[in-house]
């Protein structure tokens, strides 16, 4: 069966054009050409384009793209590497939102700990020792960008602002927790841009609604890639010459 580039594109509201583009990225295989040098699609293609289409809202444009590329060049290994990609990314959105749900249900007041002589601020030897931590392991924590302090101008000492007091007991139940620096570090980035703990609070659940969303459309992705590769075993660059029957 012979399809039109225009038949491709109202099966998904496309501009033909988008479906020619698609092709020329490598996203469905090469079209046949009649001897005037129009394109002819057929049902390969049709099916290509319903697979790359449902890859993109779970792994982008460009990695959707990327695995067809590798579907049509006969690396359907390169294909699942990327694919697993994506998942392992899913993956680590949800242990750092578990991290950020667990954090947020053990984080405890700051009470107890002794101000700055200016009221600004409390210095890293109190808050080491509330914590029960060494003041090293603040430092340590400094380094590589987790909470970094202000000093003190007469001083020189650290002191750290009732944000930075949040976040190092953050820090310190997620490393309770058994979480490494990286991760914590998209932690504390997470509760900084939503202002605080309690807006942070009233956005997870959005935040985990849209992580489920996202898997589900991996799964649909997922599902329509097995497809398009089942009904066409040979979706490879060279391999369009007959249709499964």
């Amino acid at each position: 069966m012979k399809l039109r580039p225009v038949d491709l594109a109202r099966e998904h509201g496309l501009s033909t054009q988008a479906v020619r583009n698609y092709e020329e990225a490598g996203f469905l295989p090469p079209a046949g050409r009649t001897p005037s040098g129009y394109r002819v699609y057929g049902p390969r293609h049709a099916a290509a384009l319903r697979a790359f289409l449902a890859l993109l809202p779970g792994h982008g444009h460009a990695t959707a793209g990327a695995v067809m590329r590798a579907v049509h060049a006969d690396e359907v290994g390169e294909a699942l590497r990327l694919i697993d990609g994506s998942h392992a990314q899913l993956a680590g959105d949800r242990a750092t939102l578990d991290a950020v749900e667990e954090a947020l249900r053990e984080l405890v007041p700051s009470s107890g700990l002794h101000a700055a002589p200016d009221g600004g601020g409390t210095f890293i030897g109190p808050l080491a020792h509330r914590l029960g931590l060494r003041p090293a392991t603040l430092r340590t924590w400094e380094r590589a960008g987790l909470v970094v302090p202000r000093r003190d101008p007469r001083t020189g000492y650290r002191v750290y602002a009732p944000a930075d007091v949040r976040d190092v007991l953050l820090a310190h139940q997620l490393r309770r927790g058994g979480y490494g620096l990286e991760r914590i570090a998209q932690v504390l980035e997470r509760v900084r841009t939503a202002g605080g703990p309690e807006p942070l609070r009233a956005t997870l659940g959005e935040w985990r609604g849209r992580l489920t969303t996202r898997g589900l459309a991996l799964l649909a992705g997922a599902g329509a890639l097995h497809a398009y590769l089942s009904e066409f075993p040979g979706a490879s660059a060279g391999g369009f010459g007959t249709q499964r029957s």
